[in-house]
């Protein structure tokens, strides 16, 4: 294990507990979580990673809601100068605690126009420069014949979330949490263009099916030429969770098997580590991933 330290704000705003995303480098990690607009950036001291600063994606590029509103960053990917992250996509259902309140609750269903971004941001240093967006994904996708039912569906319940982000080369990857198709994942490839200095288009897309024995695309992450995708439950259920390689064209091959708690320690965010090493952060995590300091234990595997 290794510690991820935040900033007194990251903690009150609960991001050390809702890691989504990350990508490392070679002095440090980008890092977001599911409750804010922001990402983060921490150093590594030698002992653990820590020093945060915060980038407010509002100050990079022209957000639908403005600075306040979560953009639900579940994807990060770091090629060829440039840090790109993506929301979710997703429609939020309203949380019922109680079943006397259960149905009115849940027939709330709420559209949060910063989900719905897919951003590109030059690295300058450890700093971030002014951006450009693509918005109107969702809206591409709702006659896909596919996926396009699943676009007025709230994430969790199997509807339309995307959760992982690659970038190889001019390909840029989308994993998909949901839908599940009768047991088959989704992946996404884009076409993007430039649509002048701050904006990207859309130039069209196309579909990857994949068996992941019927789990979704929690993260994706490109190593030794293929991508790994961390795989899990595409509804609000705990596990099973495991890592699958993937080489573009055949069928992905189970590499490992995470650990994964009763309702706490999901696996959100995978990156390659320098050292051939896998890094993976969790939401929700228990308390024993919590330490005095302020920070959080992410776990180090080797596959």
């Amino acid at each position: 294990m290794v510690e991820l330290r935040f900033d007194q704000a990251s903690r009150d705003a609960q991001t050390h507990t809702n890691l989504s995303a990350l990508r490392a480098d070679a002095t440090g990690l980008w890092i977001a979580g599911d409750e804010t607009a922001t990402i983060e950036r921490l150093t590594w001291t030698g002992e653990r990673y820590d020093h945060q600063r915060t980038f407010h994606l509002a100050d990079h590029v022209d957000l639908p809601a403005g600075r306040d509103d979560e953009a639900d960053i579940e994807g990060l990917a770091r090629a060829g100068g440039w840090l790109w992250a993506v929301g979710s996509h997703s429609l939020k259902r309203r949380r019922a605690k109680s079943r006397e309140k259960a149905a009115k609750r849940l027939s709330a269903i709420i559209r949060e126009p910063n989900r719905f971004v897919l951003v590109r941001l030059p690295l300058e240093g450890d700093g971030l420069g002014k951006g450009a967006i693509l918005t109107g994904l969702a809206d591409a996708l709702a006659d896909d014949p596919h996926l396009g039912p699943f676009t007025a569906i709230p994430g969790k319940d199997n509807g339309l979330d995307i959760e992982g982000l690659a970038v190889v080369g001019d390909r840029v990857l989308l994993g998909l949490r949901g839908p599940v198709l009768r047991g088959w994942a989704v992946v996404l490839e884009l076409d993007l263009r430039e649509d002048g200095p701050r904006r990207l288009k859309l130039g069209g897309y196309h579909k990857h099916f994949l068996d992941l024995g019927g789990l979704g695309v929690r993260d994706l992450c490109p190593y030794d030429g293929d991508l790994l995708l961390l795989t899990g439950p595409t509804m609000s259920l705990d596990g099973p969770v495991r890592i699958m390689r993937w080489d573009g064209t055949g069928a992905p091959v189970p590499v490992a098997d995470l650990p994964y708690g009763v309702g706490c320690d999901h696996p959100e965010g995978l990156a390659a580590m320098g050292d051939g090493r896998l890094m993976v952060v969790y939401d929700s995590p228990s308390p024993a991933r919590l330490t005095p300091e302020g920070g959080v234990l992410a776990d180090l595997i080797t596959i």
